[in-house]
């Protein structure tokens, strides 16, 4: 398993930014796929991106396309989650998450290492 550390989340107000950013341990980091998953009170765990480290293939929510951006660096062994436009709807507990598979990267089943989640809080 790699671990994983998250940071960069805070209150922002609606229309504003916040980058997430996402440690890894390991010596296999490009060969993972990395992703963004984000919990709201009550509510399940969903996928928010992801990132096939090999080759830069990302995935996206269809409600965060044109908003969020998912990046990597395989020397560092980061992954960042840029966030544009904010709503108060994506205010969450945000996790990122670790696959060796290269299955079905919006899947949670996939992912076998996470991190310990970063809030985000988002303000109208």
């Amino acid at each position: 398993q790699v671990q994983l550390v998250e940071s960069g989340g805070g209150l922002v107000q609606a229309g504003g930014s916040l980058r997430l950013s996402c440690a890894a341990s390991g010596s296999t980091f490009s060969s993972y796929v990395m992703g963004w998953f984000r919990q709201a009170p009550g509510k399940e765990r969903e996928f928010v991106a992801a990132i096939k480290m090999s080759d830069r293939t990302t995935y996206y929510a269809d409600f965060v396309k044109g908003r969020f951006t998912i990046s990597g660096d395989n020397a560092k062994k980061t992954v960042s989650l840029q966030m544009n436009s904010l709503k108060p709807e994506d205010a969450a507990v945000y996790y990122c998450a670790a696959s060796a598979l290269y299955g079905y990267p919006r899947m949670r089943s996939e992912y076998g290492s996470w991190g310990q989640g970063t809030q985000v809080t988002v303000s109208s």
